[in-house]
């Protein structure tokens, strides 16, 4: 595949903007709307941000590691730009679409590319109710708070919560509890990625939620659905031998 319309997008941290002023003078650059590539400069969190942030363009991302975590990104270097993308490879990502409902009657419609969490907002834990598909698996779950990752976010907050690494290609997303106290030897779930998750914040006024997609957060939820939005694709190109199934693949075998 041939890029020759880049558009750069680069973090603010000095790395990044340092990066960027290099490209920028090697390449010539074209604005997002023009653009047929987006090269995004800075770490995973920028990465996010980016894919959130032209996730109707349907532009192809290729990521430059000048951040502090990189499982999205590519090693930086200035040279040969366009040789690489020309051989970069595409992997397409279907983002979370959450709906949530606050106590106030609100609803609210969110994308998530990592991870959909519900996480208590006070000192005392949250009491949960869980549905799959209408089917109620978990009348209450006392905890800190439950997530729902994609496979490629199932690296992140979900690995952190000892969910399972899911590879790319597994049709399933992971239902991970944080910090269970009652079912306390719940392991969590694994649930096709099809299906319908509804989350029932229970005693709502006394524990309040926070449900919260990657980075947005919406505040004193009632109730929260998820599932896979099977009509958003995100393009994310990697360097050959380096693509992200294969970064999942080798994430579950680090000691």
């Amino acid at each position: 595949m041939k890029f020759e319309k880049i558009a750069f997008a680069a973090s603010p941290s000095d790395g990044a903007q340092e990066a960027v002023k290099l490209l920028e003078a090697e390449y010539e650059g074209v604005s997002i709307d023009e653009a047929d590539v987006i090269v995004a400069i800075g770490g995973d969190g920028f990465m996010l941000q980016t894919m959130h942030l032209h996730m109707d363009k349907h532009v192809p991302i290729y990521g430059l590691h000048k951040g502090s975590v990189g499982f999205l990104m590519n090693r930086f270097s200035s040279e040969a730009l366009h040789q690489r993308l020309d051989e970069a490879e595409m992997a397409t990502l279907h983002p979370l679409r959450m709906k949530a409902r606050t106590d106030s009657g609100a609803l609210l419609q969110l994308h998530a590319i990592n991870e959909v969490s519900m996480l208590r907002q006070t000192r005392q834990a949250a009491k949960l109710c869980i549905s799959v598909d209408g089917v109620v698996r978990i009348e209450e779950m006392i905890c800190d708070g439950v997530l729902l990752a994609t496979p490629a976010g199932s690296t992140a907050y979900n690995l952190s919560a000892n969910g399972p690494i899911l590879p790319l290609r597994a049709g399933v997303l992971a239902l991970t509890p944080i910090s269970p106290f009652r079912p306390r030897r719940w392991p969590g779930a694994l649930v096709p990625n099809t299906v319908q998750v509804r989350v029932e914040i229970l005693e709502h006024h006394k524990r309040p939620v926070a449900a919260v997609a990657d980075s947005t957060e919406v505040r004193d939820v009632i109730q929260v659905d998820i599932c896979e939005d099977l009509e958003v694709d995100i393009n994310v190109l990697f360097d050959p031998d380096h693509g992200l199934e294969e970064r999942v693949m080798r994430e579950q075998f680090v000691k």
